[in-house]
């Protein structure tokens, strides 16, 4: 196994930004990105379905950015909800120079057991909740002529898995999504890219996840480890900045995972 690298220091990536990130309680991707935002130098404002996770994420990054970070709860599968997040954000940062849509839900079923309720749930937010705030938000950037948008994929938009179809064919959705949205945006100055991770390890991935099928996971790493989220958090990092200013419509694959 090749052992995980050092914590990157901050490089001043996205000073004077200002970032929004949907599902940033936790332990996963989404907090770790708003932890590597602010140690580049951005405002942020973070939501979550979960009140409880959400205020202590608040106040952990607070504590970091030297500020109050602006927490709002907010299900992405209601439009109400949605609405009152992006003008919130708006309210309180000015305007949002990037959007990090993180918001998502997986869960493991056979096809043939699969619910409608199962396969609707995992659509709806992972897919249908990633259109909600890019819609709100793009008006936003479209009328300030600038904005870079990064969708949270997954390498299981391109790799078959047992027990996936529903996540899986929400995050192909998202990518075909995210080149689609790209091009609408493009002339207008707003950038739209997507990472598509394979592993990252948190404490909320056994919730979805089995020892067994979690072994089987890192066996297919090259690294022999999963990612760690702040590692996720970096190329999301990159593609929100001007450091990639001439991409957009991309997927970027977070992987070490053969097929």
């Amino acid at each position: 196994m090749v052992s995980t690298p050092a914590y990157p220091e901050g490089r001043h990536l996205l000073d004077g930004k200002t970032v929004l990130i949907t599902a940033a309680a936790g332990t996963g991707i989404g907090f770790a990105t708003a932890k590597r935002c602010i140690e580049e130098g951005a405002r942020v404002a973070i939501s979550d379905v979960h009140e409880r996770r959400l205020a202590q994420a608040a106040e952990n990054l607070s504590e970091l950015a030297g500020e109050r970070v602006l927490a709002l709860r907010c299900d992405v599968t209601l439009e109400s909800e949605v609405q009152a997040l992006v003008a919130g954000a708006i309210s309180s940062l000015g305007h949002i120079d990037v959007l990090i849509n993180n918001a998502g839900l997986g869960g493991t079923a056979q096809l043939v057991e699969m619910s409608d309720e199962q396969w609707q749930r995992v659509i709806d937010v992972s897919l249908t909740g990633t259109f909600r705030v890019t819609r709100a938000t793009l008006h936003h950037m479209l009328a300030r002529g600038r904005g870079s948008i990064v969708n949270n994929a997954s390498v299981l938009g391109w790799r078959a898995q047992p027990g996936q179809a529903h996540y899986a064919a929400a995050k192909a959705g998202v990518m075909a999504f995210t080149r689609c949205v790209a091009m609408e945006a493009a002339s207008a100055g707003v950038r739209v890219n997507a990472v598509a991770p394979s592993l990252a390890a948190h404490e909320f991935l056994s919730k979805v996840a089995g020892a067994e099928l979690l072994a089987e996971l890192t066996s297919r790493e090259a690294f022999g480890r999963a990612a760690e989220p702040w590692e996720v958090a970096n190329v999301i990092v990159f593609l929100a900045s001007d450091l990639a200013s001439y991409m957009t419509g991309e997927i970027i694959a977070v992987s070490s995972q053969h097929p």
